[in-house]
């Protein structure tokens, strides 16, 4: 053991109590997991947070199993080993790392904690030395193995397709409301709005690095702006908007990106080069923002390119007429 450096055990030196101890330790945590997520949804998704707690309740049954083995062969002291003692050994990512995100996320988190455990029964099976060890832990893994049917039968019986269809479109509506309305909001007023400050200052100066400081400038000042103008406006709870902290974020981060679009070229010396790489990356910002508008927000395609196309076109001009002047 190096000294300063975390030690780890590999599965292969796990004795059979320290095998049954890490699988009542993995199940412990699993249905603490599943808990976490059905509290997390029950508001939102009732439906499915039946589901998680009935996946919380047969890993409660895993658990009993386990620590009845172990009592009968080991004893009632259960030696402390959890995933992180041990090399290579699957790790769960922290709940609040996924339960922010969307639903059909959790419910993937959920079906691959069931895969990477029923690979590890499987492997502890085959390596137990004691025949009733080895029986229950193979059982484990064919339960492991057969969640998937649980999942479904937990679904049948609480989210039916209505209720999935619900919750989808819920969930489809949230993820618009907290992170795409707020992020093309940002992304308009970031590619729309620094367009007149930035070809003004080209043409004012023909100098392509100061042209790129100005445009620097005015997408980070507008992206903080605009971050804070979001998170400060609306804190979700009436609105059902979400999280300010995530709107803000949205926003402020995708206006300084479409401030920048434009704004990067002109870390080309040569002027008329970097000016018409600007021009053609403004044009595409504007009808990425009519296909984000069509995509999520159901405006109609050709209306939505009309709107944002011609508004950002005026806006151009507007910033060559003044810096031409």
């Amino acid at each position: 053991m190096i000294p300063g450096l975390p030690y780890r055990r590999h599965f292969k030196d796990l004795s059979d109590q320290e095998v049954v101890a890490l699988a009542i330790s993995s199940e412990e945590d699993d249905a603490r997991i599943y808990r976490t997520y059905a509290a997390r949804l029950r508001d939102e998704f009732p439906a499915t947070a039946k589901v998680f707690d009935g996946m919380a309740e047969e890993e409660d049954g895993h658990r009993r199993q386990l620590i009845a083995l172990h009592v009968a062969r080991f004893g009632d002291v259960i030696p402390l080993l959890r995933r992180e003692h041990v090399a290579g050994f699957y790790a769960r990512r922290p709940v609040w790392l996924v339960e922010n995100l969307g639903l059909e996320r959790i419910r993937d988190e959920a079906a691959m904690m069931e895969r990477d455990a029923e690979a590890f029964y499987t492997r502890a099976a085959s390596s137990a030395r004691d025949a009733r060890t080895r029986a229950l832990l193979g059982d484990l893994a064919a339960a492991e193995a057969g969640h998937g049917k649980l999942a479904d039968t937990l679904t049948a019986e609480h989210l039916g397709d209505a209720d999935r269809d619900s919750e989808d479109w819920s969930a489809h509506r949230q993820f618009v409301l907290t992170w795409v309305q707020p992020g093309l909001a940002g992304l308009m007023d970031g590619s729309v709005s620094t367009l007149a400050p930035i070809f003004a200052a080209a043409f004012a100066t023909g100098d392509t690095w100061q042209t790129f400081l100005v445009g620097l400038a005015a997408s980070v000042g507008a992206g903080i702006s605009m971050g804070f103008t979001e998170a400060a406006s609306d804190d979700g709870a009436i609105s059902g908007r979400g999280s300010p902290m995530k709107r803000g974020i949205a926003s402020g981060v995708m206006t300084t990106v479409g401030g920048l679009g434009h704004a990067l070229p002109y870390l080309i010396p040569d002027f008329w080069t970097a000016t018409i790489i600007a021009i053609i990356v403004v044009f595409v910002e504007l009808w990425a923002i009519a296909w984000i508008q069509n995509r999520y927000m159901e405006t109609p395609f050709i209306r939505a390119a009309l709107q944002v196309v011609a508004g950002g076109g005026l806006v151009l001009a507007a910033g060559i007429l003044i810096g031409s002047g």
